[in-house]
């Protein structure tokens, strides 16, 4: 992969190991410099009482993540991303299995729009993903010490079918650009190249037009 500059999003339910697969791609022969840590809720996020706001605070928090991933990506060539900086799927999730209302999603969806025509957020050139069974996360989270008490555990759990949707969108609309499982190291010549416009708003239109319909 010469002279190409790729940001990769590493993606999966709570307990999938995104963290550590991601941590694991800091040593061996293609080892990275490091990555984008994944975003650490504060307790001061908004409630939902104004979707507005709540979508226009989630649009900057993953413009910042987007922009270090841009950063990570000229310093190093290679900007790996715990979960997806554009993070769209998880109210499209939400609303899919009736967690949150749809009006949500499509509130967030205005603010990334907009997010996405100042360049502020995009797409990225590659999502590596893995979807454990229930059983397998469960697992998964019990063996995982450092993490033992995440947060909803269970709600992220039952958005795995709907993330399914969401990539396989992704994958229908742009072939080759995600992989559905973490390789122990990740192949750095077998990367696609970088997308011409990661900011592409007519693709950001086609995934959602291939979604499966929302609950009413």
């Amino acid at each position: 992969m010469e002279n190409e500059q790729v940001i990769i999003a590493v993606e999966g339910p709570s307990a999938a190991g995104k963290t550590t697969w991601c941590r694991a791609q800091l040593d061996g022969e293609t080892a990275m410099e490091g990555f984008v840590a994944e975003y650490q809720p504060t307790g001061r996020e908004p409630d939902g009482t104004n979707l507005d706001v709540q979508a226009r605070y989630w649009a900057t928090v993953n413009s910042i993540r987007w922009s270090e991933a841009e950063e990570l990506e000229l310093r190093t060539g290679i900007a790996l991303c715990d979960s997806d900086p554009l993070k769209l799927h998880y109210s499209w999730c939400l609303a899919a299995v009736g967690a949150a209302p749809r009006e949500r999603f499509e509130h967030e969806l205005v603010a990334v729009e907009s997010a996405f025509a100042q360049l502020k957020l995009g797409f990225t050139d590659l999502t590596v993903i893995s979807i454990p069974s229930p059983e397998q996360l469960l697992l998964q989270r019990e063996q995982d010490h450092s993490r033992r008490r995440r947060r909803h555990f269970e709600l992220h759990a039952a958005l795995a079918e709907p993330l399914t949707h969401w990539y396989s969108a992704v994958d229908r609309v742009d072939p080759g650009r995600v992989v559905w499982h973490f390789p122990a190291q990740l192949d750095l010549s077998q990367c696609p190249p970088s997308r011409p416009h990661r900011s592409d708003l007519g693709l950001l239109r086609a995934v959602i037009d291939e979604l499966p319909p929302l609950p009413r």
